[in-house]
């Protein structure tokens, strides 16, 4: 199923409607976004928060998505006791909230971010900028792995975690 995202392409001002690009297998199953973050060794925290939070099923749809999933480092970097409390039961709405700011419709590879600054909707409702001019920036964080390729779209290894 290919959804349309609206992307405002900053510098010139214009919108563009992209779909997400090239014929990708529906979602779920072993290669889906789920079971590529639990491969991938540098995103094991991240696993185990879609995991906390319920989103496993949800990221195993369809799509296809573009994640920006932060690194082991970059939870590392944040203040002691938030990823606990992140992590509490208690807390798992905000937990999705955060999982899913990292979560945009569409499949956007290295090659179509490149060179480019647009605002990307997020399933969590705000956005985000992706700016392309010089590597690939998200807000403060920089993609340190590009192009992990799933069923259901593609993740980017970022070096720190977006927060609204």
């Amino acid at each position: 199923m290919n959804r349309r995202t609206l992307l405002t392409v900053a510098g010139g001002g214009l919108a563009a409607l992209l779909s997400g690009c090239g014929a990708m297998p529906s979602g779920g199953g072993e290669n889906a976004i789920p079971a590529k973050l639990a491969a991938t060794p540098d995103l094991s925290t991240f696993a185990a928060a879609v995991q906390a939070a319920g989103l496993e099923g949800r990221l195993s749809g369809d799509g296809p998505y573009t994640v920006f999933a932060p690194s082991n480092a970059a939870f590392a970097r944040l203040p002691r006791g938030t990823l606990d409390a992140l992590m509490n039961p208690a807390n798992k709405a905000r937990l999705q909230a955060v999982i899913l700011n990292h979560v945009g419709r569409g499949t956007f590879t290295a090659s179509l971010l490149k060179g480019q600054k647009l605002t990307l909707g997020t399933l969590a409702g705000p956005t985000v900028v992706v700016d392309g001019a010089s590597g690939i920036r998200i807000g403060r964080a920089g993609v340190v792995t590009a192009d992990i390729m799933a069923s259901n779209g593609v993740i980017h290894v970022i070096d720190r975690l977006l927060v609204q």
